[in-house]
């Protein structure tokens, strides 16, 4: 009697603390509401599942409790029985896996107008680049990365030369605009995550992974790294600031282009070496 009153209690603390919790996902501040949908759709799934398994042991441990003179039945087979629970947990499954197949092929198919913008983790920094005055971005490659490249933009490409460098500091975005983010690892395995945006994805040194995403409020919004990366992990964040498109443009013509920082470079590699003669 007590461990049935147990099992029920856990399944009416478990309902109560899920309500009144008040620990909840962040406000959304990109168009992926739909990957909000498809989490609530698997806890409804498995709520429901979790309270009826609890609730059927609890009527179990009650009514087949151990009674002087009862004996247990033996039932090897019941077809009747495996049959059904086999139709519903697949329909279980199907109901959580379907709504995610949908979204995720929404997630991988960017729209043709997306701006494409490059994210470059590195133990334990954040860098960023932007298409310049062409619409797109230059050729890079990790094998390119110096101190005075950090992003190893390919310096023969002539796309290359407009694009705004964004070095350790806060990356701006126009509010309503689809952006394609392109993504490297510099050194180790890196994951770009701003909860607000609802999408996420994993940074793998030698490979260009991508997600989209189309900001819906402005506001400024804290990265994170999801993927563990060493040491120095819990210190790698960074901002994503959303601007209305004129404040976007004001902060975009104070920024550096590649050539700009490049000719930097050389200014002072020949101050050096005059200052050594």
């Amino acid at each position: 009697m007590a461990i049935a009153l147990i099992l029920v209690v856990v399944v009416v603390g478990s309902i109560v603390f899920h309500v009144l919790s008040p620990w909840w996902w962040t406000p959304i501040a990109s168009n992926w509401g739909y990957i909000d949908d498809t989490l609530i759709i698997t806890f409804w799934i498995t709520g429901v599942v979790f309270t009826l398994v609890i609730l059927f042991m609890a009527y179990c441990v009650l009514r087949f409790r151990h009674k002087e003179g009862r004996k247990a039945a033996y039932e090897p087979e019941n077809n009747k029985l495996e049959w059904g629970l086999t139709i519903v947990t697949g329909l279980g499954v199907a109901a959580m896996l379907a709504p995610g197949l949908i979204v995720w092929g929404q997630f991988v198919s960017v729209p043709k107008e997306a701006t494409e913008i490059e994210v470059l983790a590195q133990q334990w920094s954040w860098n960023f680049r932007l298409p310049g005055e062409d619409g797109k971005l230059g050729r890079s490659d990790n094998r390119l990365i110096t101190d005075d490249n950090v992003l190893g933009v390919n310096q023969s490409d002539a796309a290359g030369q407009d694009d705004v460098i964004i070095q350790g500091d806060d990356l701006h975005l126009p509010i309503g605009k689809p952006v394609k983010v392109l993504l490297r690892s510099a050194d180790v395995l890196h994951d770009f995550y701003v909860p607000e945006f609802r999408a996420k994805m994993d940074m793998l040194p030698g490979m260009v992974t991508y997600f989209w995403f189309t900001p819906t409020r402005t506001g400024e919004f804290e990265i994170l790294c999801a993927e563990l990366c060493g040491v120095g992990h819990p210190h790698m964040r960074g901002f994503v600031v959303i601007d209305t498109e004129e404040d976007y443009q004001e902060w975009l013509q104070e920024q550096e282009t590649f050539a700009q920082l490049t000719s930097q470079d050389e200014v002072k590699v020949s101050l050096v070496e005059k200052n050594d003669q």
